[in-house]
């Protein structure tokens, strides 16, 4: 499958015009996760090396061709000393298929804090899913056959009473990735995208095969460094489901228990009508 070295190409074709090409991919449409780290890529270019982005805000409108490239129309809304904003549009045969916009900025002193990583076993400490016979067939295992995902059972994870539906994924690259912070944020970006939508199932195993499942928006929140080739759990959660949505979020901590990120999403959850 794609490798996230493919999916990081993004070609300029002119002044705040960007291309992406196909990846090779099982999906009927372009996987969600690809857009929005593309469409970051995009605009990170068109901002100075000193703007990290802290956070991005998106839309899916339309299902994405997998087989067709993928443009990228970056605007560039603000130029500030300490922070810059990007509008991208991805386009696919002259429609808009996603739309986001990204917050740049340089970084000041301030107020820290944060909350504890959960208590669950190390990432080594369970077993890689692709050895196991009755997952490994699993198309999510197939489609991200390049990161080792590795869900923590509920019977080993901390629960909190009150939420409705969590689920803890331990996730890598499993090749390295280039030293460039920018290579690592747009993985993340990515990465977001994996597993997190499925989260709202949990509560419903007896619908989980009639649910059509589709992402509707994602915001994301980038606080501390990371790399996306070492192991970053993510915590994930789903407070609300209902009128055919669910809302869910969730948080990313690297192995020494930062929060490095934050993520919300709410998705299509629609029980087909009789």
């Amino acid at each position: 499958m794609a490798t996230i070295e493919e999916v990081l190409e993004v070609e300029q074709i002119d002044k705040d015009i960007f291309r992406g090409q196909p990846v090779e991919t099982l999906l009927q449409r372009t996987f969600g996760g690809q857009v929005a780290c593309q469409s970051l890529i995009a605009a990170v270019r068109t901002v100075e090396p000193k703007f990290t982005v802290h956070s991005m805000h998106a839309y899916f409108l339309r299902p994405g061709k997998p087989k067709i490239p993928t443009v990228y129309l970056v605007d560039r809304i603000r130029e500030g000393r300490s922070f810059c904003t990007r509008r991208v549009q991805a386009m696919q045969n002259g429609e808009a298929i996603f739309v986001m916009s990204a917050s740049f900025h340089v970084g000041d002193p301030g107020i820290e804090h944060m909350d504890a990583i959960p208590a669950v076993p190390r990432a080594d400490e369970l077993p890689d899913p692709t050895t196991i016979p009755e997952l490994k067939d699993r198309w999510e295992l197939k489609e991200w056959s390049n990161w080792d995902l590795r869900i923590v059972p509920l019977e080993k994870s901390q629960r909190i009473p009150g939420i409705a539906a969590q689920q803890r994924v331990w996730m890598r690259y499993r090749d390295s990735i280039s030293d460039d912070p920018t290579s690592h944020v747009c993985a993340l970006a990515y990465m977001s995208d994996m597993l997190l939508l499925g989260s709202s199932l949990l509560p419903h195993p007896e619908q989980r095969s009639r649910v059509q499942l589709a992402s509707l928006d994602h915001a994301m929140w980038f606080m501390r460094p990371f790399r996306a080739d070492e192991w970053l759990l993510y915590d994930q959660t789903s407070p609300s489901a209902g009128h055919g949505r669910a809302l869910t979020q969730g948080r990313i901590y690297n192995a020494d228990g930062d929060l490095v990120a934050a993520v919300v999403q709410e998705g299509l959850t629609r029980l087909p009508q009789e």
